[in-house]
């Protein structure tokens, strides 16, 4: 199949009300994604893998069957609440393509070459992004993730043997990544920043995210006075503006995005308020000031109000400078394409502290990412498609 007819078909699953998506992890518009990925390996002959943490692998291998230090691509197919399309998918439906490209031109492998579908990569569902990467790398702890819970209380082990996997599986493949000589990641680019169809990433920047919990006392909200009222939304309110403050003055971008209120009705004082905080800079020290200050201003807002509050660090990574000797070999084989780094989070970041890693970027023209808006032309989603294709033959059979 085609690239446009590829991505036909993924186009629709789990497209809600709003011209966005909600593929979270293992609800079942992930899980029609997961089996549209498994019918794409199969109509190629290709192996697919299923690792302990959830992760898709469909490999394509040397005719001879010999073969070492893979070269690993691909992406996600899971996305935020109301996500794009391209966020995720462009770059395992590009990765079919690319390979059906080296088959049309008869290319011999020396290496296999492994299309991947990373497991949970935004954390919409569980709140930690890359889940299935960090599980895999060792970067987040098995217990800890085993006791993560969905918005419905359901925890990702429970999810997981749902799914059929093993709970008490899950953790570092060394296994895997000993069979891994490369990952490369491409990806709409999240931003504006690409004038030309195709990029390179240079780096990721430091980022992380972290939960504010606010704990006060429920009541009435017609019967209780003001000053009888330990009203938690008060504080809440003062972190969200003291996040923007902070990161205009550090240089950073703060946001919240997400809250969860107890009870959350209208006519109701909430019993609690939680708030998850993302923030991100040019430098780890730049990000942790950043919510050192708005940890110290959430305190002392909560204090007049008799408010209890409660921060956590859900996940953090810091700077990422991709492998210099891949980006440039990435760059020279596409013939000197820009390279530029990037405020977003991939797999390929996770990656990186195991393998060498680099990422292609196919140019977005609204600049819009996790957002219905975010788009990719088609002409520049087939350069990418040749571009990958490029990097991999050079890199699986050169």
């Amino acid at each position: 199949m085609s690239f446009e007819e590829m991505w036909a078909d993924l186009l629709p699953l789990g497209r809600d009300g709003t011209g966005g998506y909600h593929r979270f992890a293992w609800t079942p518009p992930e899980l029609e994604c997961r089996a549209w990925f498994a019918d794409e390996a199969r109509r190629r002959d290709l192996d697919v893998e299923h690792d302990a943490n959830g992760n898709m692998i469909a490999w394509w291998r040397p005719a001879d069957g010999v073969g070492g230090d893979a070269v690993l691509t691909g992406s996600h197919l899971d996305s935020v609440p109301g996500g794009g399309a391209f966020d995720g998918p462009l770059g395992v439906v590009s990765a079919f393509a690319a390979i059906d490209l080296l088959r049309k031109r008869g290319v011999r492998l020396r290496r296999p070459i492994g299309v991947a579908a990373f497991a949970e990569e935004e954390g919409a569902r569980f709140g930690v992004a890359c889940l299935g990467s960090r599980l895999l790398t060792g970067a987040i702890d098995p217990a800890r993730a085993r006791a993560l819970t969905d918005a419905d209380g359901r925890t990702f082990a429970d999810v997981l043997h749902h799914a059929g996997l093993d709970p008490e599986a899950i953790g570092p493949d060394d296994g895997l990544l000993d069979r891994v000589g490369c990952f490369v990641e491409l990806h709409v680019e999240q931003g504006r920043a690409l004038t030309g169809p195709v990029g390179v990433a240079g780096s990721i920047v430091p980022h992380g995210r972290w939960r504010f919990g606010f704990a006060g006392e429920g009541n009435h909200a017609g019967t209780t006075g003001l000053d009888d009222r330990r009203d938690p939304m008060l504080p809440f309110a003062g972190m969200v503006l003291a996040a923007r403050e902070a990161a205009g003055r550090n240089g950073t971008v703060a946001t919240v995005g997400k809250v969860r209120v107890v009870p959350g009705g209208v006519n109701a004082i909430a019993s609690s308020v939680t708030g998850w905080l993302d923030a991100r800079g040019p430098d780890d020290a730049s990000v942790r000031r950043t919510v050192a200050e708005v940890d110290a201003a959430a305190r002392a807002a909560a204090r007049p109000h008799g408010v209890a509050v409660d921060v956590a660090e859900e996940s953090y990574t810091g700077v990422v400078e991709f492998d210099l000797a891949l980006r440039d070999r990435l760059a020279a084989t596409l013939g000197g394409v820009p390279v530029l780094p990037t405020g977003a989070g991939h797999d390929a970041g996770i990656l990186s502290a195991r393998v060498p890693t680099a990422m292609l970027f196919v140019r977005n023209p609204t600049g819009v990412s996790h957002a219905p808006a975010e788009h990719a032309e088609i002409p520049d989603c087939l350069a990418g498609v040749e571009a990958l294709a490029a990097v991999l033959g050079d890199l699986a059979a050169g």
